[in-house]
């Protein structure tokens, strides 16, 4: 069975509900848990084949990390209206014509996803560290200073991603290298990945040479997805914090107070998302598949 002719189902944000006018490349987006289906991927848990249409996708398909109805997903992108002939995003919503950098926020993710899905299913199958409760997962993608900037969460671990923009070329990137970045809240060390130099290329897909920062590996600290997006969503805001930057928390503490005492003093009420980027160790080389 189909959906095809479901044209009474509701989705939010997808054409006003009716199902049969989403187009075949329509990529949409669990609202509970951010999961996206991508019909070039297809769904494994549900042995959804690629080139799979989300209106085509059977009646019983739910999402496949909350468990989610699919009216609860919304639509992400969609390149050509159903019967039209390869119009671009703009035909789909003429009131914003998406610049080369946005394009690659939205298609990154989409990309990265499909390929650490496939290397959870194949080359980390039944490992014993992998934490089943969890998927693979890119959040919060978005331009930053010409790159892209976000977070990837897999079962068996948890990054910070920064990938190339449209005009930049890391080819020569050497995989394995190490370089530290600054961001408002501090300095980070980033790990070289360029899967064609050190022969990752083990599936049908792959990625362009990127940026990883470890932040959590193995996984075994999160019991539910939303709770590892949550995380995930309080890295990319503390990154940008100012107030967290040593230089600037040295200033600010009082004269005759220790460090260790002004840490103790300012401390934020939420410990967990403090702690989340500063002083943990990390592995970073041993995270990136």
């Amino acid at each position: 069975m189909s959906m095809a002719g479901g044209a009474g189902r509701r989705f939010e944000g997808s054409y006003l509900g009716d199902a049969a006018r989403l187009p075949a490349d329509a990529v949409l987006e669990c609202k509970i848990c951010w999961h996206v289906y991508d019909p070039s991927v297809g769904c494994e848990t549900w042995q959804i084949p690629p080139g799979t249409a989300f209106r085509d996708l059977p009646d019983h398909w739910r999402c496949p990390v909350c468990d989610g109805a699919r009216e609860q997903f919304m639509v992400v992108s969609a390149l050509a209206p159903q019967g039209g002939t390869g119009a671009s995003a703009a035909a789909v919503n003429p009131s914003k014509v998406e610049e080369p950098l946005e394009q690659a926020a939205r298609a990154w993710p989409v990309r990265m996803e499909a390929l650490f899905k496939e290397i959870h299913s194949g080359q980390m199958r039944g490992l014993p560290f992998l934490n089943e409760a969890l998927a693979v997962k890119a959040v919060g993608f978005r331009p930053y200073e010409g790159l892209l900037l976000g977070v990837l969460i897999t079962p068996w671990f948890m990054n910070l991603i920064l990938a190339p923009g449209p005009d930049q070329d890391w080819s020569a990137l050497p995989s394995g290298g190490k370089e530290r970045i600054s961001f408002p809240s501090g300095v980070y060390e980033f790990t070289y990945v360029n899967r064609a130099q050190d022969n990752r290329g083990k599936t049908g897909l792959d990625l362009a040479p990127y940026k990883a920062c470890s932040l959590f590996s193995p996984m075994a600290e999160f019991s539910t997805m939303v709770q590892a997006v949550e995380t995930a969503e309080a890295v990319l805001t503390v990154l940008f914090d100012a107030s967290l930057c040593p230089p600037q928390r040295e200033a600010a503490r009082p004269q005759g107070v220790t460090e260790q005492e002004g840490e103790a003093q300012s401390r934020p009420e939420d410990p967990d998302r403090r702690s989340l980027l500063f002083g943990r160790p990390q592995k970073p080389t041993e995270d990136l598949e």
